[in-house]
């Protein structure tokens, strides 16, 4: 993907995940959404492993796994039809991702003129606040223009 696509891409994401972003109303309950739902409309585990088509103990097990965090996508998929519900599923990053983005450019523009004006102070060749700030920028404008996987080569 190239980086104005990939850019787009972002806004797009971020307007669809926006809605989500600040809400505390889809953290997971702490025993479950299965067993809150189960428990809210009066199912046993009995009847819900019925309509799972499996024993009550793996019914048990699907609600304990979920509860830890353990269970799979496709069990909890069958689970949700199980109680007539969808399964919403989502990342939601803690910042857009434009956001992100920008601040990890920042950070390796950053790292890299850190090593070369280090390279340059040792050569006696410093560069003044000005020149330096321009190049910051220049550098930062760069690495957002290609904004790909380059990103995230480096570690921090």
């Amino acid at each position: 993907m190239r980086p104005k696509e990939r850019a787009v891409a972002r806004r797009q994401l971020d307007k669809r995940l926006n809605s989500l972003r600040d809400s505390e109303s889809f953290i997971r309950p702490p025993r479950g959404w299965i067993k809150a739902i189960r428990e809210a409309l009066g199912m046993t585990t009995a009847q819900l492993a019925k309509r799972l088509g499996v024993v009550q103990s793996r019914a048990v097990a699907i609600e304990q796994a979920e509860a830890k965090g353990s269970i799979t996508l496709n069990s909890l998929e069958k689970a949700a039809n199980a109680l007539d519900c969808r399964l919403v599923y989502a990342l939601v990053p803690r910042k857009p991702l434009d956001e992100l983005v920008a601040e990890r450019t920042e950070r390796l523009a950053k790292k890299r003129l850190k090593s070369t004006s280090h390279s340059m102070s040792l050569e006696a060749q410093g560069v003044d606040t000005a020149d330096e700030q321009e190049q910051f920028k220049r550098m930062i404008q760069s690495l957002l223009d290609k904004a790909g996987s380059e990103l995230w080569e480096e570690n921090e």
